[in-house]
């Protein structure tokens, strides 16, 4: 997998809009941020841009990303926010300046559909918090500067009760359920061969988790990972009648037939500590009674 460039003290961040509408009035804190790290910021043009629930039309935010992908002066693009729409875009995106002269791409949730593209392409990401995430903790400040720096990044968390103990290295792909999900079949769909996989989602009912993971197994990937990570399942439903499992528990369920570690309530996803983690890049996993850690080639 290619590594793009660092981040160095006066390189640019463009923040930009792939998916739902985002005004410019509360960049200022992740403005404040990246300046902080002594980096230059460059607002894109979907920024403000109002289309329902988008930032634009597909071809404005095309366009604008299209934009700081060509721009050599752009060394990351920092994606706004989530929501859905960035799949409406993707096959519009010409990324043969990327190849070229390739930067870090940054965010999570519906930016998932951008990190699976990426990584079927060979290059690494960054699966970490956007600049709306106001109520981010300092940890995960920190940990997306580290990451953009190039600095080591590891992780040691609590062992949660579900735990599945054990010792894997693979490279680590992933990112919302869903949108994984929806991608399967298509160009963009990542290949779990060997890989360690990592999972979270949002609003979801139950039984959706578990057709999700039922899609997942049913396409291979599960057979042949090596571990998982799971994140924050957020704010889950259910229906009257319940499911009966909540949604680790749905997990755990889909993947009983393989034998592999699994680390559950791992701090990223849709929460406040939401610890950046850099797909594509190898990474060992080890999980005891104890502890579980994370740590990044």
């Amino acid at each position: 997998m290619i590594t793009p460039p660092y981040l160095k003290k006066g390189d640019t961040v463009a923040i930009v809009a792939t998916a739902r509408k985002n005004i410019e009035d509360n960049l200022q804190p992740a403005i404040s941020w990246l300046k902080s790290w002594g980096l230059e910021v460059v607002i894109g043009k979907t920024i403000g841009l109002d289309l329902n629930q988008l930032a634009g039309t597909d071809d404005e935010r095309a366009a604008d990303f299209q934009t700081q992908i060509d721009n050599p002066n752009i060394k990351a693009i920092w994606c706004v926010r989530g929501g859905y729409g960035t799949v409406r875009m993707i096959d519009k995106l010409d990324f043969t300046k990327f190849k070229e002269s390739p930067k870090w791409i940054v965010g999570f949730s519906d930016v998932t559909v951008l990190h699976s593209h990426l990584n079927t392409m060979g290059f690494q990401s960054i699966h970490g918090i956007m600049p709306v995430s106001s109520k981010a903790t300092e940890e995960a400040k920190e940990t997306l500067r580290k990451s953009l720096f190039g600095e080591h990044l590891e992780y040691t968390v609590p062992c949660d009760p579900m735990n599945r103990f054990g010792s894997a290295k693979g490279e680590l792909v992933g990112g919302n359920l869903s949108i994984l999900y929806s991608l399967f079949g298509s160009p963009s769909s990542i290949d779990c061969n060997d890989k360690i996989l990592f999972l979270e989602d949002l609003d979801e009912y139950l039984y959706h988790i578990d057709r999700m993971m039922m899609n997942l197994k049913r396409n291979g990937c599960l057979e042949s990972i090596k571990g998982i990570i799971v994140g924050g399942m957020t704010k889950m439903k259910d229906n009257d009648i319940p499911w009966g499992k909540n949604a680790n528990q749905i997990i755990e369920d889909v993947c009983k037939e393989y034998n592999i570690p699994i680390i559950y309530n791992f701090p990223a996803g849709h929460m406040a500590d939401n610890r950046a983690l850099i797909f594509g890049k190898q990474v060992s996993m080890d999980v005891n009674e104890l502890e579980s850690k994370v740590i990044f080639e």
